[in-house]
């Protein structure tokens, strides 16, 4: 209602029409014309001031400062120009209605850049802000995704393809367009929708399907290897360790929980060292040293391993190895590695040694052997 003089529903009280929290940047009850393109709109002060401050508000604002420096010096009022920008006015339709009040949405990746970039342009900061904070809108092997930020939020799935990517383009809400000068900028640059073609749209909903927490029933190892493959593309490195196969089982003569797993999946964040009996790589010195039992190097220990960013205890680690790349003497308990695994194990021993700090120089069989370690060669035995 208005004032009570007024016909029922009109406001005729102009303090009434600036709606809560808008600034009064602009009359409120005064209407701007802008043209973007071919289209004419007509927006309330109350709309402009919004979203301000902004390219619209200074404009208007220096036009009515000229208004009323012309009427206190007795000239004629030209009223308001007209102001025309040579943007695409079906955009600026939705920004329209964004001034208008409403909340606007983007369709795809295309539609968002558009807004982004028209809205850094008008130099909107509400706006801006609004699509900063937005989902991610990109094209994955023709398919478009909208995905929501917060699904990067578990441990090992960020910083990734898309945090990473986009911190290039969209890391600030203040330079969007780097290195071109805002203020001598007479339309903003074309920005390329996010795409990326190479990869498989399904494969990509699959992991997303997985990141929002649902199961995902893993067809074969040719399927696995599918998801992992994407997973090491996007740098899901949280998510790949739940993919990696493994076998998580209880040993009941030791009392022990196990994990077997894949030589080529170990990583080395994972690996630990549990002894049987305190290691030390010297005797003990100084007036205690008779009363202090000193183990061996060679005692024997258990090696334990926790899958990075899953993981939260550690289990006792049962390698598995597969392909013709394994000898194995029964009667000297002798293995020995060709190939890719010989690397593997090597590299694996060494990182075991540092870990205990027995200097590379040591032959790394003494880290494994149950007896004569100084015989054998640097290869793991």
């Amino acid at each position: 209602m208005g004032n009570g003089h007024g016909a029922p529903g009109i406001v005729r009280d102009p303090t009434m029409m600036r709606g809560p929290g808008i600034p009064h940047v602009l009359p409120h009850e005064k209407v701007f014309p802008i043209q973007i393109g071919s289209k004419l709109f007509r927006l309330s002060g109350a709309s402009i001031s919004s979203d301000a401050p902004s390219y619209f508000s200074e404009y208007f604002k220096c036009q009515l400062a000229t208004a009323a420096e012309r009427k206190e010096n007795g000239e004629a009022d030209h009223g308001i120009k007209t102001l025309y920008i040579d943007r695409d006015p079906t955009i600026f339709s939705d920004i329209s209605r964004h001034l208008q009040g409403y909340h606007i949405q983007p369709r795809d990746g295309s539609h968002f850049v558009k807004l982004f970039a028209d809205a850094q342009f008008y130099q909107l900061p509400r706006l801006v802000s609004q699509l900063f904070e937005d989902n991610i809108y990109i094209s994955i092997g023709g398919r478009e995704f909208r995905v929501q930020k917060d699904l990067f939020t578990a441990p090992g799935d960020t910083p990734n393809y898309f945090t990473l990517g986009f911190a290039v383009m969209f890391s600030s809400t203040d330079a969007v367009f780097p290195g071109l000068d805002r203020a001598g900028l007479l339309r903003p640059p074309s920005i390329v929708p996010p795409a990326v073609p190479s990869r498989s749209g399904e494969v990509f909903a699959e992991l997303i399907h997985m990141l929002k927490g649902y199961p995902l029933h893993i067809r074969n190892e040719a399927h696995r290897a599918e998801l992992l493959r994407d997973c090491r593309y996007f740098l899901f490195k949280g998510l790949e360790q739940k993919l990696i196969p493994h076998a998580i089982s209880h040993n009941l003569q030791r009392g022990k929980d196990e994990i077997t797993i894949r030589l080529e999946d170990i990583r080395q964040p994972g690996l630990s060292i549990t002894f049987d009996a305190p290691f030390q790589t010297a005797p003990p010195t100084g007036p205690l040293a008779r009363h202090v039992q000193y183990s061996d190097p060679s005692v024997s220990g258990w090696v334990h391993y926790m899958r990075p960013f899953v993981d939260t205890t550690p289990y006792e680690l049962i390698i598995e190895i597969s392909g013709e790349c394994t000898r194995l003497d029964v009667d000297a308990m002798r293995a020995e590695f060709s190939g890719d695994a010989k690397k593997r194990m090597n590299r694996l021993v060494e990182v075991l040694a540092n870990k205990i700090n027995v200097p590379n120089a040591r032959p790394l069989g003494l880290l494994m052997g149950s007896g004569a370690g100084g015989s054998q060669p640097d290869s793991p035995a």
